[in-house]
């Protein structure tokens, strides 16, 4: 008996693979568990869902999850004209919810993420719940403006790679670090470019008001925090926190400790 039981908990938070469309695209996407709350993870920059694996098979237990990855991204397709945009990424989270067929979900986005999920509440407000945004800015008024560099050709992937290894600290497990480097070199140059110019759009810059419950939960290199007051303009509901010892992937570097936090955020909003 204990035997069937077992094997049934597996079958109930084993994953099921699917593919909503966005343009005719495909984008890859994946479920997990049946609670009645709604998670949907965002990853960030150059990244896959393969960013969250250290919380799927955990809040699973409690939520249902879903992932996917961004157009561009991992599995899913990419836009053949090449353009990339807040709009589409968050059309692409949009798929995803209409074709899993809940309607209230709790997004958790990563870095680039962040604002993705932003982004999606400003679209599809009725369909939000809450956000969750890890090591990324909601806020993009306080985001410092800047001119990315050139990432074409040989040199452009050593920038990457460059970029990529100052998102560690010391402290940050070599296993997490050769995770990180490929997933993220693994992407086309062409993603590349065309997502980190969909962060430079000028109207994600705007004051608009975001009414739901949102929290920012900061890697430990985080040194300087956005203004509490400065950001409850846009984000009324706005909390924060920060996770020590970490570098831009904590959810992976410290898994429990973000996992707990994010698990406090979400059972606070059912009450």
């Amino acid at each position: 008996m204990r035997r069937f039981m077992i094997i049934a908990l597996a079958l109930l938070l084993a994953s099921t693979a699917s593919a909503a469309t966005v343009d005719g695209l495909k984008i890859h996407s994946a479920s997990a568990g049946s609670g009645r709350t709604t998670l949907v993870f965002v990853h960030g920059w150059t990244c896959d869902s393969t960013s969250w694996a250290a919380q799927v098979p955990a809040l699973a237990k409690k939520y249902r999850v879903l992932t996917l990855d961004l157009p561009g991204h991992g599995k899913s397709e990419s836009p053949k004209d090449g353009k990339f945009s807040m709009d589409l990424f968050a059309r692409a989270v949009e798929a995803v919810r209409a074709e899993a067929g809940t309607d209230k979900i709790v997004l958790v986005g990563h870095s680039m993420g962040a604002p993705v999920i932003r982004q999606y509440a400003r679209l599809y407000p009725q369909h939000v719940a809450a956000l969750v945004a890890v090591d990324g800015p909601l806020d993009m008024r306080q985001f410092p403006e800047f001119k990315p560099p050139s990432l074409t050709g040989t040199e452009g992937h050593k920038v990457r790679e460059g970029m990529i290894r100052g998102m560690f600290t010391p402290q940050t497990a070599p296993d997490v670090q050769q995770k990180v480097l490929a997933m993220m070199l693994k992407a086309p140059e062409a993603t590349a470019i065309g997502a980190m110019g969909s962060m430079m759009d000028p109207s994600l810059r705007k004051a608009d008001v975001t009414p739901m419950p949102a929290l920012a939960v900061w890697a430990g290199t985080n040194q300087q925090m956005p203004n509490l007051d400065e950001a409850r303009k846009a984000l009324p509901k706005f909390e924060q926190t920060k996770v020590e010892g970490t570098g831009h992937f904590l959810m992976m570097e410290k898994p429990e400790e973000f996992n707990r936090l994010l698990i406090e955020f979400v059972d606070k909003q059912a009450k």
